[in-house]
């Protein structure tokens, strides 16, 4: 029996607001309020450093922890299919 092939690759945007507690991270949300996703992982990069430019900027150059990242989802996991 072949198994389905997934999709192409999806990634959002998440961000960790409370630096004194690495468990806490979040999706970034649209004016919508739908977590923003994207099919390309250059133009989410782009889009994180875009709303996040100091933390991105401080991460690039190791001055602090990483507070904010672009994960990729796992098929099915997809939140925006309910």
């Amino acid at each position: 029996m072949p198994y389905p092939k997934p999709g192409p690759p999806r990634f959002k945007l998440q961000v960790q607001e409370d630096e004194r507690d690495a468990r806490l991270w979040h999706d970034v949300r649209g004016a919508d309020g739908a977590p923003l996703v994207f099919d390309d992982e250059g133009e989410a990069r782009a889009r994180l450093e875009q709303l996040y430019p100091v933390l991105v900027g401080l991460e690039r150059y190791a001055a602090g922890p990483k507070r904010t990242r672009v994960i990729r989802i796992a098929p099915g996991d997809d939140e925006d299919e309910d």
